[in-house]
């Protein structure tokens, strides 16, 4: 069976997207990561979307509880359309992600936000049985919001990972869908930002969320994509809380 390393590889050459009205993004995601410290760390790795180029973005959340998205390209093009509202800020970056192995890779960003966050990837026997389940099933489940609220509810306790949210709504409103192709958790990693090292992985005190997307409690990685509801300048909020104070 593929390594993640090579699906992620697949991933970075492929060129085409689902045909549809909404925004899609296809790549890989690590959803969340939880450390002792209250820190929560996140990667979305998209080389291809129907909104604009391929980006990669890292999220990160204070201990206070204050999230900020760093991207590669224009916010507006990027996560931040969809939750940056809920931001304390956004900036753009250089952003690396080098795979050192079948099961584990590093992300980077070398200038002031001085990022160094290791991952190793690990199956279960849970992870196996949801990636082959993910890759059996027909198009039109992953488009039920039914279907993917029922299998957020599934995914979470089976993963030991708190709530799960398959679909619901950002905090600037658009209703998003997640496509799962296969799946793995986190089995090891540390990071350190802005020089501070983030402690050991751990789930918070408290659960915490986007709008309706939940951080699970326990790193998650997934092959796959989303799509979101079309952004309309006159129904969805500015990128971060500080444009919204403007």
């Amino acid at each position: 069976m593929p390594s993640a390393r090579d699906l992620a590889a697949v991933a970075e050459s492929h060129d085409d997207l689902l045909s549809g009205a909404s925004e899609r993004f296809s790549g890989y995601a690590l959803m969340s990561l939880p450390f002792a410290s209250g820190h929560v760390l996140g990667l979305r790795r998209f080389p291809v979307t129907s909104v604009g180029p391929g980006y990669t973005s890292v999220w990160s959340r204070t201990p206070a509880g204050a999230w900020t998205i760093y991207t590669t390209i224009d916010p507006q093009l990027s996560c931040p359309r969809y939750f940056g509202s809920a931001l304390e800020s956004t900036s753009v970056h250089p952003i690396a992600v080098d795979w050192t192995g079948d099961l584990a890779f590093t992300v980077r960003i070398e200038d002031d936000i001085d990022l160094r966050w290791d991952v190793v990837l690990t199956e279960t026997g849970t992870t196996r049985m949801m990636s082959g389940m993910a890759g059996a099933l027909p198009d039109g489940f992953w488009r039920s919001s039914m279907f993917l609220s029922a299998l957020g509810g599934i995914a979470g306790p089976s993963l030991r990972a708190g709530r799960i949210g398959m679909t619901g709504r950002t905090p600037n409103h658009q209703r998003f869908r997640a496509r799962v192709a296969r799946m793995w958790v986190v089995g090891e990693s540390s990071a350190s930002l802005h020089g501070e090292d983030l402690g050991p992985v751990a789930p918070l005190r408290e659960q915490t969320r986007l709008g309706d997307f939940w951080m699970p409690q326990r790193g998650i990685f997934m092959l796959g994509g989303a799509e979101f509801d079309p952004q309309d300048a006159g129904a969805h909020p500015p990128i971060t809380k500080a444009a919204a104070a403007v």
